[in-house]
């Protein structure tokens, strides 16, 4: 098969209507954030969105969702094509995944009246731990807390409310995410160390043989190049 052939082949996997339609998670501010005035999201994911639809020569569609679960979910139905989530077991049975543009920090949140050394400390039976449903970290928690309680809830905001509340002991996010809800505030503390290392990713669904090879040049190169160093700062 020619090069012209394996593109066509390529494009009409990955965008089997002619258009790439790119999940984008407005849930998680380190890779996308909404747009006030109802535009399109920006973000380090938006902007590789683009990149791959440019390099294709293939249109982008944007589809919004709230939270990775959400995400994860909507490939059931068929919802689109590419997607930027972290890297996960339970994910990986039905996405492929390319190696981590990027890593993010999980930690936790605790009022700042709490007591604790790190992050080691929560994991006793008698702490509750707030978390977004289906996030990575409800994920990867879920696998690795030996006694603590894990309280999910539906949306970010409600994780925090939780914790605020005195409803859990702490609330688990993305360090980003969490300090910049922190910011200002006395009444709360992020910890310094964290619980786990999210790598993030771009996935298709496992069927996607030869847009999960693409994808995993693509990212390659978009690292080596510089492509998301420039994105990671221009959206800081």
């Amino acid at each position: 098969m020619n090069a012209q052939n394996v593109a066509s082949a390529l494009i009409h996997e990955l965008a089997p209507g002619g258009t790439i339609r790119a999940a984008i998670n407005t849930g998680n501010p380190v890779l996308a954030r909404r747009d006030e005035d109802g535009g399109d999201p920006s973000g380090v994911s938006v902007d590789l969105a683009f990149e791959v639809g440019r390099r294709l020569e293939t249109p982008v569609q944007l589809v919004t969702y709230e939270g990775a679960g959400q995400v994860f979910d909507a490939l059931a139905h068929d919802e689109w094509d590419l997607a930027f989530l972290a890297i996960e077991p339970v994910r990986a049975e039905k996405i492929a995944f390319t190696r981590p543009y990027l890593q993010i920090e999980g930690t936790y949140m605790t009022r700042a009246d709490a007591r604790y050394a790190g992050a080691a400390d929560l994991d006793r039976s008698e702490m509750r731990i707030a978390v977004l449903e289906k996030a990575a970290y409800d994920l990867f928690l879920t696998r690795t807390l030996r006694n603590a309680a894990i309280v999910r809830a539906p949306t970010a905001a409600q994780a925090l409310e939780l914790t605020l509340s005195g409803a859990t002991h702490a609330t688990a996010g993305i360090r980003q995410a969490l300090d910049m809800f922190a910011a200002g505030r006395s009444d709360v503390h992020v910890m310094a160390d964290r619980f786990m290392l999210i790598e993030q990713a771009l996935a298709v669904p496992k069927r996607m043989q030869a847009a999960a090879e693409y994808l995993q040049t693509f990212v390659a190169d978009a690292i080596a190049s510089g492509f998301v160093a420039r994105a990671i700062a221009r959206n800081a």
